[in-house]
């Protein structure tokens, strides 16, 4: 698999992310109460650090070729 289309599925991941995070937030705001909204709110929070930081590292490593 050449680098582009590897940071191209890792992007991909980065944005997946971002989506699991925000149906997790609104999950644990709005329906969930207790121990469950805190748990559910962990790990859309950590899922956003994730995302944000794959993000990150794809935009910033520079163009590939191929």
């Amino acid at each position: 698999m050449s680098p582009a289309l590897m940071k191209m599925w890792v992007s991909f991941a980065g944005m997946g992310f971002m989506f699991l995070s925000l149906i997790s937030l609104y999950f644990s705001r709005y329906k969930l109460k207790g121990f469950f909204k805190a748990v559910t709110a962990l790990i859309a929070y950590v899922l956003m650090i994730a995302a944000g930081l794959i993000i990150f590292l794809v935009v910033f490593s520079g163009p590939t070729i191929g």
